[in-house]
């Protein structure tokens, strides 16, 4: 691609305005070799060879010395840095020693797990004697024996090695006697509350292969992040060696911010990001360059391939049927013929949620648009890292939302390009998570003391309580799963904190169009909510609570809806506490209440609100961990005697803070809650509270107080630094406030967060 001209030409354009507030110019790369202290058997050598692989990376031999020498690893480095072969290569080396050996392969997506089987069967070819097989819910009854029988390499999922594996283990028992290698590959993905099960689906693992006297090498794969080694023993339970420096060559690339151009000075309201990134789009796809936009939400994902598609439409028409959408809610079938079409060409752009994130071989693309930072730089990087992969120079572009985190880094760059990637945060010891777990291991083989060592800390208490409850039952120094409870693994949803999910059903053909979790249900399939579907609108008839399944039917309004909640917050108990510049702040245990209230039409493209309905939804109350901000009192008297807003004030301070933190946690605003108030019940003072999203907490809360007088920091500069003069949505101003934004203060929530950090405040 020619970046340089195609920049040229862009900014030359009639609708350029200063977009581009900066370059980086990420320079080409020569590769870096390494060698290993002892050669690779001539077959191994010579299957490498036929993938034109003539030496090993840096990265790679360093990853495969390590696995050699017994270590368990993980290898944390770039997109397309041929990570890949970090765990093929010990599989393979381990078949051509022992015919008997036996290697599990996680993958997080079933996409990856046949992409991976396709490229372990290349290199293999007829070199290496290889029987590696798939086994997930796809896999037809009548092969399933088949693989548990002979299959000397499993290719599998999380979910299945939790729901179909591990609690059937006595009919793999050939699989676990001789597991050598367990690999995980995007490592990065297994954070939050997904994390934190696959951590406790790993402890039964491990237990298993204890009970059948195996003792296999972890081998782990992840993107760039600041804590790789602290993740994957977070993970797995054991120590790990860090594998870092990456040895691939690189092209370069051409990464550019862009930032919309504000449209009212005044409220610092600016151009969609949808809108922006999808001029981005079709102009790259007009100058005939493979592009895949990626975008933040399912519905941003569908606008923005509506919106190309009308201008090729009028443009290119040739180029129309040479475009989709792409999101991991579509029916797998679906999936898998767009893959397909990208690979091979027939695709000349997608617009993709980050389900298309991950590595699955999708062809030489040659650009990346991000409408929206994608929560997290180890996310941006992955999305970026998607096209280049020809050793060509690459373009991509970050394009801003009216977002405290996108506003910040347009502004800072250097926190973006300079700083080390975030760190990945789980929780597997979260009682609400692990309960489950034990259950599930005592179905599998009845617990004992000893499995203190692989669960924790906890174990004993947790242990206890669900012999209180009944769960367990204790004899012969064991504790067995009471007989009433026939399956325990299927009441475990490891993606979300429910197993419950709603069905989106059109009417009147009674079409199943997609599935949405229990957590997402209320918000996006309410009662006269637009839900977008293969570019297509459906508006939300009926939403049946008993059933869980949501009625639509296909409408074409010109509209899309934004529901709204409210949040109640409730102290259980403290947890942690300390001084932090001038005030006090603390951890606690609390319950938290929300209700999504009522819903607002707003025009498409230009968000002007068209009106707002009510909603009769049942309150959802979940417990959790936060972070409670206490306040400078001599500040609060004074800003009550000039008797200015601090109400607006602390709920200002509490969105921008939100809005913030996921530059320091790897995380998405979504996981992360809020609640602001001039008197809390519970205190009977002002306070702000910063609560994990998920059932009993996975960290963030945690990660906020740790580092809180940095957050302080970060949230003030995006505040002051913002050029509006009330407070707009690239500062205070948030997207899912329950209260419609009302009321805030910029100028109190200055004060306030410069009073907390010692500072002047007025």
């Amino acid at each position: 691609m020619d970046v340089a001209g195609f920049l040229e030409r862009l900014q030359a354009s009639p609708g350029y305005g200063d977009q581009i507030v900066h370059q980086e110019v990420i320079p080409q790369k020569a590769a870096t070799y390494g060698t290993l202290s002892r050669p690779l058997d001539s077959r191994l050598e010579a299957a490498l060879a036929a993938q034109d692989i003539h030496g090993l990376y840096q990265h790679q031999a360093a990853a495969i010395q390590a696995v050699r020498e017994g270590r368990h690893v993980v290898v944390a480095t770039g997109a397309a840095s041929g990570k890949s072969i970090c765990y093929q290569v010990p599989v393979l080396e381990a078949l051509l020693q022992d015919r008997s050996s036996r290697s599990l392969l996680l993958f997080p997506t079933k996409a990856l797990a046949q992409d991976q089987l396709r490229a372990l069967r290349a290199l293999s070819a007829d070199r290496i004697p290889l029987g590696a097989d798939i086994f997930d819910g796809d896999t037809p009854r009548d092969a399933r024996s088949q693989v548990k029988r002979s299959a000397q390499v499993v290719i599998t999922n999380p979910d299945m090695l939790h729901l179909g594996i591990l609690p059937n283990h006595k009919s793999w028992a050939r699989l676990f006697s001789n597991l050598r290698y367990v690999v995980l590959d995007e490592a990065h993905v297994y954070r939050g509350v997904f994390g934190s099960n696959v951590a406790n689906v790993i402890r039964r693992l491990r237990r298993l292969c204890r009970q059948y006297g195996s003792n296999p090498q972890f081998i782990l794969c992840s993107a760039t992040l600041a804590n790789p080694g602290e993740l994957a023993k977070a993970l797995v339970g054991l120590p790990f060696t860090v594998v870092d420096q990456n040895g691939s060559p690189f092209g370069g690339k051409r990464f550019v911010f862009w930032d919309p151009p504000i449209l009212d000075e005044a409220k610092g309201r600016r151009r969609s990001a949808t809108s922006e990134a999808a001029t981005l789009f079709g102009a790259l796809l007009l100058d005939g360059v493979r592009t895949l936009a990626f975008a933040r939400t399912r519905r941003q994902a569908e606008m923005m391939y509506l919106s190309v598609r009308q201008r090729l439409a009028e443009q290119a028409p040739h180029l129309v049927s040479r475009i989709s959408p792409y999101r991991a809610s579509y029916l797998p079938e679906d999936r898998r013929r767009i893959e397909r079409a990208l690979f091979s060409g027939e695709l000349m752009g997608v617009a993709a949620t980050n389900a298309l994130e991950l590595g699955i071989d999708i062809g030489s693309l040659d650009a990346t648009v991000l409408a929206g930072y994608p929560g997290s730089i180890a996310s941006a990087w992955q999305q970026a890292g998607r096209s280049g992969r020809r050793q060509e120079e690459s373009f991509t572009a970050l394009v801003a939302r009216d977002d405290p985190l996108d506003q910040y880094l347009m502004r800072h760059p250097d926190f973006f390009f300079g700083r080390p990637h975030e760190h990945a945060l789980i929780a597997p010891q979260n009682p609400h998570i692990l309960d489950k777990h034990l259950l599930c291991a005592a179905f599998e083989a009845p617990l004992m003391a000893r499995d203190a060592g692989l669960f924790g800390t906890t174990f004993e208490q947790r242990v206890a309580a669900l012999q209180e409850k009944g769960s367990l039952r204790f004899r012969q120094e064991r504790w067995f799963l009471d007989p009433g409870i026939a399956y325990p693994a299927e009441d475990v949803g490891i993606r979300s904190s429910s197993t419950d999910s709603y069905a989106v059903v059109e009417r009147p053909s009674g079409a199943l169009l997609e599935k949405v979790s229990r957590e997402s249900a209320f918000f996006q399939l309410h009662p006269g909510a637009v839900y977008l579907h293969y570019g297509e609108q459906y508006l939300v008839e009926e939403l049946d609570l008993v059933s869980k399944t949501a009625y639509v039917s296909a409408r074409d309004v010109p509209y899309y809806t934004m529901c709204r909640d409210v949040t109640d917050i409730r102290l259980l108990r403290l947890l942690q506490e300390k001084r932090a510049g001038t005030v006090r702040v603390f951890l606690s245990e609390v319950e938290v209440t929300t209700q999504v209230v009522s819903y607002e039409k707003k025009a498409q493209f230009n968000d002007e609100s068209l009106g707002e309905e009510m909603l009769d939804l049942p309150p959802q109350r979940f417990p959790t961990v936060a972070l409670g901000l206490d306040l400078p009192e001599t500040l609060v008297v004074e800003i009550r005697k000039q008797r200015l807003d601090l109400a607006g004030g602390l709920h200002a301070a509490e969105h921008a803070a939100i809005g913030v933190l996921p530059l320091f946690a790897l995380c998405d605003r979504s996981d992360i809650g809020g609640v602001s108030t001039p008197l809390h019940p519970d205190t009977g003072k002002p306070q702000v509270f910063i609560y994990d999203g998920h059932e009993g907490g996975i960290g963030i809360a945690e990660k906020g107080y740790e580092i809180i007088e940095e957050l302080w920091a970060a949230t003030l500069r995006a505040i002051e630094e913002c050029p509006c003069e009330d407070g707009c949505p690239s500062c205070i101003q948030s997207p899912k406030c329950g209260n419609g934004n009302h009321p805030l203060d910029k100028k109190v929530a200055t004060m306030l967060l410069r009073g907390a950090l010692g500072m002047d405040a007025i």
